[in-house]
């Protein structure tokens, strides 16, 4: 039986453009997806836009649009950026779909069926960008005056009657689930975070607003519609197909995975377990947090202008190149900062001269000398036993990484055994075996196109279409790129005919360079 995995990205708030935070979250996720996919499981990736709230409603006045004709077109701009990026999700969700309107609902009733929500007066701060309420104690206070929350929006007292859920009673419960638990949050320093501010005390939270109506209907009301974090939260049920809890539920929540950014993690690593055990149902299986991107040693802002737009960036590097950049820079949970020269180093120093030169001398040499026959490998020594042995062993190593994110370990594990067959090719030298050893230059070349065969396997998920055309000039099927067929039994057979080789990652000149040639 295929065990299941789900996978889920935030769904990104439709008043933002996509930017570099967007692709870092998504392609993560995908890496993971595809990885996951490979290794044999059955995989649902799921993505998508939220949709609500009083910010939507202010920038579609602001417009003069309806609401849902701003959601219209700012979230098929996230659709577009997944096309861009090659991002292989099962399904895309709106906040604004029926289905989710129903999940929605059939948890309020559940709750509130179970006695967890209550009529009362919220005053309080409340920053409008982020859809968030915070404590006075939380605040800071800018130099023109306005109290600002720790994300830097500014927050304005509030007044209402809203309907309250009762998270200060589950305090002791998520501690409890915490302890039981370790792995629920990654990296270990996000969940130091969580519990020391459940440790602190939990309040009880609004979850529905009145002053509004761009949102989902509270069950049996005209004023409310629900606060923007319950509605958001749920989605990750409505993809499967909630309020049913068999079929998808039963088969992918137990094995569901968030990934966020550390900005949002108290509603997901807080609040979403306790509305899920609140409604009897069980909490995901891991969130984990990533960091923020920096852009030349600043925070992105929109007075700096500084923003990265994704698509400048493929059409910039390439696709592959940046999905690899973003990967291995930083380990994933810490900040990172994006400079050109940065993934210059990268796409140069590690794609161009190790990876896609080892490819590329290697099937050159046979094309030229073999007419592009893969030759037989024959009396292997201690350094070619080695080499094999190293790529036979490495999903073992990549497996352990990628269960923890650590995407920057998997690389590294992967490239230890680039760096291997780098120096082994020079080492063996087999163009001077040329002339002097035919039948060693043979089983050298042969090693080396079977150490180039499992790193582009185990690469896929990171550059999936530079990977796709390496395998091509390897000619392993379709059907032999599976973690299954690596190691000894699915290796290549001598005496196929290898495709004419053409490079695969190209260095990277700068188009201002390019324009003082």
């Amino acid at each position: 039986m295929t065990a299941p995995y789900y996978i889920t990205t935030p769904i990104y708030y439709v008043n933002d453009k996509p930017h570099i935070g967007h692709a870092y979250t998504t392609i993560a996720c995908d890496v993971l997806a595809r990885f996951k996919r490979l290794d044999g499981y059955e995989v649902k990736f799921l993505s998508g836009t939220d949709e609500h709230g009083q910010k939507v409603a202010k920038a579609a006045a602001d417009n003069d649009l309806d609401p849902i004709e701003l959601c219209d077109k700012n979230s098929n701009n996230f659709r577009e950026l997944l096309a861009t990026l090659n991002i292989s999700n099962d399904d895309f969700i709106r906040t604004t779909e029926q289905r989710h309107k129903s999940a929605c609902q059939a948890l309020w009733r559940k709750l509130s069926d179970k006695g967890h929500i209550y009529m009362g007066k919220y005053s309080g701060w409340y920053a409008v960008r982020d859809e968030a309420y915070y404590d006075e104690a939380e605040l800071t206070q800018s130099p023109s005056g306005d109290h600002l929350a720790p994300t830097g929006a500014v927050v304005e007292w509030m007044e209402e009657e809203t309907y309250f859920f009762d998270l200060s009673k589950w305090q002791d419960k998520l501690l409890a689930f915490y302890d039981s638990n370790p792995d629920f949050i990654g990296p270990q320093s996000r969940f130091n975070e969580v519990y020391s501010f459940v440790k602190g005390g939990l309040k009880d939270i609004s979850i529905s607003r009145a002053t509004f109506s761009w949102g989902i209907p509270v069950p049996g009301e005209t004023k409310h519609v629900m606060y923007v974090w319950i509605d958001a939260l749920t989605n990750y049920l409505t993809a499967l197909g909630y309020p049913t809890l068999k079929d998808d539920y039963a088969k992918f929540w137990p094995v569901c995975h968030h990934m966020v950014g550390k900005d949002i993690i108290r509603f997901h690593c807080v609040y979403w377990p306790a509305f899920l055990m609140a409604a009897n149902l069980m909490p995901p299986k891991k969130v984990y947090a990533h960091g923020w991107w920096t852009v030349e040693g600043q925070k992105m802002s929109k007075s700096l202008g500084n923003a990265i737009d994704p698509n400048h960036m493929v059409a910039e590097y390439g696709l592959d190149q940046m999905r690899f950049f973003l990967m291995r820079e930083v380990p994933f949970g810490n900040d990172g900062d994006f400079s050109e020269a940065a993934i210059s180093r990268r796409i140069n120093g590690e794609l161009a001269n190790e990876l896609g030169n080892l490819a590329q001398r290697v099937l050159s040499f046979i094309a030229k000398n073999l007419d592009g026959v893969l030759p037989e490998a024959r009396d292997l020594t201690t350094e070619d036993k080695d080499l094999l042995n190293s790529c036979h062993s490495l999903v073992v190593l990549c497996r352990e990484s990628m269960d923890r994110q650590a995407f920057h370990e998997v690389i590294e594990s992967i490239w230890s055994v680039v760096r291997m067959a780098n120096v082994y090719v020079d080492m063996q030298a087999p163009w001077v075996l040329k002339k002097t050893n035919i039948r060693r230059m043979e089983t050298v070349l042969y090693i080396l196109v079977e150490a180039t065969r499992h790193i582009a396997i185990l690469m896929q998920p990171f550059t999936p279409q530079a990977m796709s055309i390496l395998l091509d000039q390897l000619s392993v099927p379709d059907d032999d790129r599976m973690f299954t067929s690596l190691g000894e039994g699915s290796a290549l057979k001598s005496g196929i005919k290898l495709p004419v080789p053409h490079g695969v990652f190209p260095r990277y000149i700068a188009k201002s360079e390019e324009r003082t040639r």
